[in-house]
């Protein structure tokens, strides 16, 4: 079964990442607020910015913690499709560190 991993934009400026089988029903349900105890149910209303789907459960799960992990600006650059720059983002950062 496939699935979608999604961004959304929060309107505070914040990223929600998750994953679904049904995308537009997902992101209906932050846009409504229909679990109170999510995190964008105070940052609503939400803009999908961001989606791709994959083919398997263990994929997805992978993905959306890995992207959960990423910085800001990494998003950012995922959202604009900017793979390049996700891996200068990467050098930067672990520049910083050292």
């Amino acid at each position: 079964m496939p699935y979608a991993l999604y961004i959304l934009k929060c309107s505070d400026g914040t990223y929600h990442t998750g994953m679904t089988t049904e995308l537009d029903a997902r992101v209906q349900e932050h846009q409504t607020g229909a679990h109170p105890d999510a995190y964008t149910f105070h940052r609503r209303p939400v803009q999908l910015v961001w989606s791709e789907i994959v083919e398997s459960y263990q994929e997805a799960f992978q993905w959306e913690h890995q992207i959960k992990g990423w910085s800001k600006a990494k998003k950012e650059a995922l959202i604009r499709g900017d793979i390049e720059g996700t891996h200068e983002i990467v050098k930067a950062e672990r520049e910083e560190k050292n």
